[in-house]
């Protein structure tokens, strides 16, 4: 677990230096340019810092150890991380669309277009090198706090694409509003991003069920046991972070001794545990020919 911790916020602090860097960069080009578009993408970098710096606040608490007060763990600690970089998202969002809008009825010059295009590319690169690896290291870790930081962070990327892409043609063109109406588009894509990690880190919080396909790996397996004349019922799954927790009920044969049961249950257990990592799993025994047993949840 520490090595984790100490891997985890090593990869944070990569998130926070990247962002140091590409705001630096990008709120070089702006001024350069002048570029509405430019600066809706500096401020989205300013939401990436925030969103890193918190990530390794949460990523340091959500690795802390089970204690009495907290029997399951910390790990949900890492959903906040998430709902806050969601609304961070949202926040910097609607202050690009509003700077937007404003530039659209009074449109500027551009300038110095050939260097700040050039700075912001090469901020784009950094972002994009730097979200690879948080996404690579965020399925590694099952961290929610990392893969949400690595997403945003490509989303950056495709932002500054785009930008930089409107911008060569209202720069070729002419056409001064085209400046506006990208960041404003750039403005609702980003409300759409920050709205989905709002919604997972909602489902977490509320102890929403395992993906489907990871459920239905569970089945499989308990269904090998029932071509053995076992039955199971009352499955409930749920998910922190990269926990995962699940508890069933398993129906033996009445006249087994508890040794018997037992070890059938730390069998099964096992094979979940060897498909799904880090899964902790409760089994409560009751018997078939109890027909109580079919009842309780």
């Amino acid at each position: 677990m520490a090595a984790q911790r100490v891997a985890l916020t090593r990869y944070a602090w990569l998130s926070i230096a990247t962002a140091v860097l590409t705001i630096a960069l990008k709120t070089w080009a702006y001024l350069l340019t002048g570029s509405v578009g430019l600066l809706s993408d500096a401020v989205e970098s300013l939401v990436n810092l925030a969103g890193a710096v918190l990530a390794l606040v949460m990523l340091g608490y959500a690795a802390r150890p089970a204690d009495e007060k907290h029997p399951y763990g910390h790990s949900k600690a890492e959903y906040f991380s998430s709902a806050f970089e969601g609304l961070l998202i949202i926040f910097a969002a609607c202050a690009i669309i509003i700077a937007a809008t404003l530039r659209l009825f009074h449109p500027k010059p551009l300038e110095q277009m050939d260097i700040g295009l050039v700075v912001s590319l090469i901020a784009a690169l950094l972002n994009f090198a730097t979200a690879r690896i948080l996404l690579r290291a965020g399925r590694q870790y099952e961290s929610i706090t990392l893969e949400a930081d690595g997403q945003h962070l490509m989303t950056d990327v495709w932002t500054s694409a785009g930008v930089v892409l409107g911008l060569v043609c209202a720069w070729l063109t002419g056409w001064l509003w085209l400046d506006a109406v990208i960041a404003i588009l750039v403005g609702l894509n980003i409300i759409r991003i920050g709205w989905g990690f709002l919604r997972r880190s909602f489902d977490g919080l509320m102890d929403a069920v395992l993906p489907a396909e990871e459920v239905e790996l569970i089945e499989k397996i308990m269904a090998t046991y029932q071509e053995r004349g076992i039955a199971f019922h009352a499955l409930r799954t749920r998910r922190a972070a990269s926990k995962r927790f699940v508890s069933v009920h398993m129906l033996v044969p009445g006249e087994w001794t508890v040794h018997h049961a037992h070890c059938l249950a730390e069998e099964f257990e096992n094979r979940v545990r060897a498909q799904l990592k880090n899964t902790s799993l409760i089994t409560h025994l009751e018997s078939l020919e109890d027909s109580r047993s079919f009842h309780h949840d």
